[in-house]
């Protein structure tokens, strides 16, 4: 029943804080809506921060979780990321990043909440540098490349919460494909010299 509780101020809040703001939602309105006792609350939080702490610790997870099942199924390229991003943005329910959200609202970098959302951010570029690394490139450049295309998903992701389209998902696609293009991976377009030529019309 505890775990039971847990879970049960965990999605609460996760919904009120990705659809209204953390400052906005007050700790009474989370007990309001998910019918969890003040005492049971605070059996699971110190307060409100630390329940903030455990929502984007968990919504890291799920949310990286999400982004590698969908870029698989769509190819597993680094440009897939952006396609994945477009479904995402044409839910009804999006409302940008959770994650940027939070470090606007808490603007003490040193802050629980600010570090938590700043890792995540982190950890989105260390996948991308993966899918990079997996194409050939070597680990330097793959972290270098992965930070332009990290800034583009940002940069799609606000565009697309202002604009109300997943357009911006697709124009950013762009920009990643002539950057990828600029900085092919060692080897990318050298003919193989045991290949047969090729048969001329």
């Amino acid at each position: 029943m505890a775990t039971h509780a847990r879970a049960r101020l965990l999605d609460t809040a996760e919904a009120l804080f990705y659809a209204e703001g953390i400052r906005a939602v007050g700790v009474e309105r989370i007990l309001a809506e998910s019918g969890v006792g003040r005492a049971s609350f605070y059996r699971h939080f110190t307060g409100k921060d630390a329940l903030v702490v455990a929502v984007l610790a968990r919504r890291d997870r799920a949310w990286r979780d999400w982004l590698a099942e969908r870029v698989t199924a769509l190819g597993g390229r680094p440009l897939d990321v952006f396609d994945a991003l477009a479904e995402r943005f044409a839910r009804a329910d999006f409302r940008g990043c959770a994650f940027i959200n939070t470090m606007v609202e808490t603007a003490d970098p040193d802050s629980p909440a600010h570090r938590v959302a700043a890792a995540h951010k982190q950890q989105v570029a260390d996948y991308v540098a993966g899918l990079l690394a997996a194409e050939g490139r070597a680990p330097e450049p793959a972290a270098a490349l992965a930070r332009r295309l990290v800034l583009l998903v940002d940069g799609a992701i606000v565009t697309a919460l202002r604009e109300g389209t997943p357009a911006p998902a697709a124009e950013a696609r762009t920009i990643a494909a002539a950057l990828l293009a600029a900085e092919p991976p060692p080897g990318a377009g050298l003919e193989d010299p045991c290949a047969e030529p090729a048969a001329r019309g």
